[in-house]
């Protein structure tokens, strides 16, 4: 698996409250992954390997709420595109 911290996406929306998450996470898991994100190291030089991603406790739950928040956007992105494709006037 490819590291993904440092280039994910950011899909942020902003809740029934006006606070600024990221899709399919709450206040909380956005705020826990923003900190889990900006503490964990990206990658280690392992000598003859390379460059490696460094495991860390955090990097499990990391993963966790990542999974939950891109789970939540294709799924939204799904609805859009379906709700969109109702509405064109283009017929095929």
């Amino acid at each position: 698996m490819s590291d993904l911290r440092g280039q994910s996406p950011r899909r942020y929306v902003v809740d029934v409250c006006g606070r600024r998450v990221l899709v399919g996470l709450t206040l909380e898991e956005t705020s826990e992954f923003e900190g889990l994100d900006s503490s964990l190291p990206v990658l280690t030089d392992r000598g003859d390997q390379g460059l490696q991603p460094l495991s860390s406790a955090g990097e499990g739950r990391w993963l966790e709420l990542y999974d939950k928040h891109d789970k939540a956007w294709i799924k939204w992105k799904a609805d859009l595109r379906a709700e969109h494709a109702g509405n064109s006037p283009i017929f095929n």
